[in-house]
């Protein structure tokens, strides 16, 4: 299966862009989107014109903000929204998928913002997210993919010095919920694949030609149980796909 990750920075905006002939292009078994901004019946509208796929939404109750998606051509065991967790399921930050042999759950983690001032609720979230994520592995492996709004270590954006500790998605408070997933036998595919691979980003301000320069962040992932990872065949970061500030990101996964 080819399973494929995005942050779209709005759905009914990068479908005015190449977002149809892009999809196409990727042949994504699953394709899973953050950032919808819109409203169940808005997703819904943007994406009927797509045959042979099935596809879910996730929206937040304010409009024009959060949300997820997922386009898939395999019909789910099942889908299931949000944490059940009041606080944390206002804003469409998490939709998933059952198949048979794994879940795919498709995150948008809250940013911390630019004062900072969602760093103690992102915190608190990633916790919770943490929690609900080992309680689906005691059914089944998880995929879990998205927009994490960190980058984890210092190779994985293009200036560690002049942003850590100083600006959200590099903070330390941050990287410690990072490392909570991945001491907590999840996965990092691209650097199970890649592990020391630099230049590779999958967000890009857009100021100062950021992208053009290639001063990016790498804050969108795959992460996957630790049992999964002989299945992992390829992991991916398609940096050529625009339309959005991120670019998708992807992975390989075999029977």
């Amino acid at each position: 299966m080819k399973l494929i990750s995005w942050n779209v920075n709005g759905i009914r905006a990068v479908a005015k862009k190449d977002f149809f002939t892009d999809f196409k292009t990727m042949n994504a078994d699953v394709l899973c989107l953050q950032e919808t901004k819109a409203q169940d019946d808005q997703v819904a509208e943007v994406l009927q014109q797509l045959e042979g796929y099935y596809y879910y939404s996730n929206s937040a109750d304010k409009k024009g903000y959060s949300g997820t998606a997922i386009i898939t051509k395999v019909k789910p065991l099942s889908v299931g929204f949000d944490m059940g967790i009041e606080e944390f399921d206002t804003e469409g930050r998490i939709l998933n998928v059952e198949y048979e042999t794994f879940y795919l759950v498709n995150v948008y983690v809250p940013n911390s913002g630019s004062d900072l001032k969602r760093l103690d609720y992102r915190q608190e979230w990633d916790l919770a997210f943490f929690k609900y994520l080992k309680e689906l592995e005691k059914h089944k492996p998880v995929v879990v993919c998205g927009d994490f709004n960190v980058a984890h270590t210092d190779i994985d954006l293009a200036r560690p010095k002049a942003n850590y500790n100083k600006y959200a998605g590099y903070m330390q408070a941050e990287i410690d919920g990072m490392d909570r997933f991945t001491k907590g036998d999840l996965i990092d595919t691209f650097r199970l694949k890649y592990p020391q691979k630099k230049d590779m980003y999958s967000w890009w301000s857009y100021r100062a030609g950021a992208r053009e320069k290639n001063v990016g962040w790498r804050i969108d992932y795959f992460l996957a149980s630790k049992s999964l990872s002989p299945q992992i065949e390829d992991a991916f970061i398609l940096k050529e796909v625009t339309g959005s500030d991120h670019c998708p990101v992807g992975i390989i996964l075999t029977h």
